[in-house]
């Protein structure tokens, strides 16, 4: 390829290029995808070593040349890798245009060019330059040209075979070591690029050689599991999902060494403080170009987050089956408590429903988990705002308390066993914009707030509000088909025989000659008066209660002395049964002042006291108690009378019912005072109920707000 030419003033060099190469730069004969295109920007730190400068130093040896140098090409610049014998600094040859230059045209011909004396040869980039030069290219594998070996001498001379030889032999080692840094680079390159990429998953990823030393471990199994990614104090915290301990050996990183491949396997990581964590693993062996296990990789996914919206699924199912299932909030309480305690691995709680009245929280139920020492004394009531449960009621809102051991903490009287609790949550359980009760849970651990569980557990407490508002709907449609049922009794009974004794006397009446009527007269019309009153006071009745449903009838609240009416009240009372074999008592405070309607109230307590006589026997006694408790005035009335069975309380308040024994007696009454008297109660945010009573009789207790509603 290398031909005289005596038209060049006798140099010598390769064979002008052919057509189809180009000239300049941009005809350099590489293909795009070659190395240095696929390692673009390179500078002589990536790929220069000590090796290269060695090299170098053989070349000008071999060529017997003072000067060696080793380039490559990136674009239009030669970049020194190796050189020797330069005599300025390095950075002046380190970059150098290849255009119009002698590598460049070794690079456009990809062709050794072989110079003898520069100041004869007209192609020398600079007429002032003179020696002579020997150039080789530096190719690929595939031909393309990476750079340029050369050897370079400040006087002419003639370059012998040999020199030539030596300058082609070190090309060759130069694409070796070329090829060799530029691969290098590559998998640093692409190792770097796979450890972002691996330290940016979600996914913890472990990775370990043939003898299952760990080689691997990127940033999120760091925060997984800790800096090894499998030591020894996790080990000892892994169980399978059934809760059975993990060996080293059953792991899927280690499986997957012996061939295995694993794929979501559960694995637990049981935390210090009580709380677990989930994990899915997989896991595979890495395998060689020879088809042997050179390692093994093990990916980590939490899957704590999900599987605990599986369990707040589970959780709030049961809470609705519980519900669907139960005739009552009572009823149903302790499986919705079970459900709620079991989901977040906490220990207790408790169920509180409001008494507007009495201005307390009443406990419903309470649950404790299995093989938790349930030492905490719950009172039965707690006054609003006192408490965590009062508390929570107060202001409206959930209440988290991270630990209830701290000064500072909201929790009271219904923790006694504090120092063993530490996270309180409690919920309002609302209907619309009332509060019906209090949702209470407890932790022995501290626990920082999770919207997640604060969701789940708002959620709950709708369903417990939902369900104690549509019992008291039913209980309503109940009262009202009853109230139906009774008034057609009434109608058929109560207002029928006054009417035909009326009647009856009235025709007497008519029949009677004058004699008769002298003498029977009175006593005839005194009978038809005492019936005429009996109808007018039912039928006045029943106008007054059903303008209290319906609202015509308003009830004035204005700051009144409770105790002095009850003090009339009690006072009317003994001067109607004066000289009867009948005690009645009273306990009463000299005042006692809370908004309220005065002449409704005097009804109440009349109505009451009225019952009481009635159903009293001779020689009973009637007790009559007034109490200012918290936030709530109580009233109680007792007698010694007949009594009234458990299941049969409730609806003597639901009109016009009387009890078996009253009816067996032929006690005079219509069921209207209980009724009424609780829709006057009612009216003033207050209760009214029938309570345990030690002996026989009954206890009739009203509670009214003390302060305005």
């Amino acid at each position: 390829m290398r031909r005289d030419d005596p038209g060049r003033n006798g140099g010598r060099a390769v064979d002008d290029p052919p057509a189809e190469a180009g000239g300049g730069a941009g005809g350099l004969p590489w293909r795009p995808e070659g190395l240095l295109r696929q390692v673009a920007d390179l500078h002589r730190g990536v790929l220069t070593s000590g090796a290269a400068d060695q090299l170098a130093a053989l070349v000008a040896r071999a060529a017997h040349a003072p000067v060696g140098l080793i380039h490559f090409v990136q674009g239009g610049k030669l970049r020194l890798y190796g050189g020797y014998g330069l005599t300025g600094p390095w950075e002046d040859v380190a970059d150098t245009p290849l255009e119009d230059s002698f590598a460049g045209l070794v690079v456009r011909a990809n062709e050794p060019l072989v110079i003898d004396d520069v100041r004869a040869d007209g192609r020398a980039s600079h007429p002032t330059a003179s020696g002579a030069y020997l150039g080789h290219p530096i190719r690929d594998q595939d031909g393309a040209v990476l750079g340029i070996c050369c050897a370079v001498d400040e006087r002419p001379r003639r370059w012998s075979a040999a020199d030539i030889a030596s300058v082609a032999e070190a090309a060759q080692v130069s694409t070796l070591l070329i090829t060799e840094q530029l691969n290098r680079y590559e998998i640093d390159r692409q190792r770097r690029f796979l450890d972002a990429v691996l330290d940016s998953l979600h996914d913890g990823v472990t990775a370990c050689d043939d003898q299952g030393r760990i080689v691997f471990v990127n940033e999120r199994m760091r925060k997984l599991w800790g800096d090894s990614g499998l030591s020894d104090s996790t080990l000892d915290l892994l169980t399978d999902a059934d809760g059975k301990p993990i060996r080293r050996d059953d792991l899927g990183l280690f499986r997957a060494l012996r061939g295995e491949h694993v794929n979501d396997t559960e694995v637990v990581l049981n935390g210090a403080n009580g709380r677990s964590r989930h994990y899915l693993v997989d896991a595979h062996p890495i395998v060689g170009p020879d088809g042997h296990t050179v390692g093994a990789v093990q990916a980590v996914q939490d899957v704590t987050r999900r599987k605990r919206v599986e369990r707040f699924r589970t959780c709030e199912l049961a809470v609705i089956t519980a519900l669907a299932e139960a005739p009552s909030i009572e009823a149903a309480g302790p499986r919705v408590l079970e459900a709620v305690v079991s989901t977040l691995d906490w220990v207790h709680a408790e169920l509180w429903l409001v008494d507007e009245a009495a201005a307390v929280v009443r406990a419903a139920a309470r649950w404790s988990a299995p093989g938790w020492q349930d030492d905490i004394e719950t009172p039965v009531d707690l006054p609003y705002g006192t408490g965590l449960a009062g508390r929570c009621w107060q202001v409206g809102k959930p209440l988290w308390i991270r630990d209830v051991g701290l000064p500072q903490s909201l929790i009271a009287e219904e923790t006694a066993a504090a120092s063993r609790l530490h996270t309180a949550l409690a919920i309002p359980v609302r209907e619309g914009f009332e509060t019906l009760g209090v949702l209470t849970v407890f932790a022995d651990t501290v626990e920082d707030p999770e919207d997640e569980l604060l969701a789940l557990m708002s959620g709950i407490a709708a369903h417990i509000g939902q369900f104690v508002e549509k019992r008291l709907v039913e209980d309503l449609q109940r009262q009202l088909i009853r109230t139906k049922n009774e008034y057609l009794a009434l109608v058929g009974h109560e207002l029928r025989t006054p009417l035909t004794s009326i009647s009856a006397y009235t025709e007497l009446l008519r029949e009677a000659d004058e004699k008769s009527l002298v003498a029977d007269g009175p006593r005839l019309l005194e009978v038809i008066e005492r019936n005429t009153n009996s109808l007018r006071d039912i039928i006045n009745e029943l106008m007054e209660l059903n303008a209290l449903d319906t609202g015509h009838a308003d009830v004035q609240l204005t700051p009144m002395d409770l105790a002095e009416v009850v003090r009339d009240s009690v006072a009317k009372a003994r001067a109607a049964v004066d000289g009867a074999p009948l005690v009645i008592e009273d306990e009463l405070p000299d005042q006692l002042v809370l908004p309220g309607d005065r002449k409704r109230l005097r009804q109440v307590v009349d109505n009451l006291l009225g019952n009481a006589v009635k159903y009293s026997p001779d020689g009973g006694h009637i007790g009559v108690t007034l109490r200012a408790t918290g936030h709530a005035a109580e009233l109680a009335v007792s007698d010694a009378g007949l009594g009234v069975s458990s299941d049969e309380r409730e609806k003597m308040f639901t009109g016009l019912y009387r009890t078996a024994r009253a009816r067996d007696g032929a006690i005079p009454g219509t069921g209207l005072g209980l009724t009424l008297s609780r829709a006057v109660v009612s009216k003033h945010h207050g209760s009214i109920e029938l309570v345990d009573h030690e002996g026989p009789g009954t206890t009739v207790l009203v509670r009214l707000p003390m302060d305005a509603r």
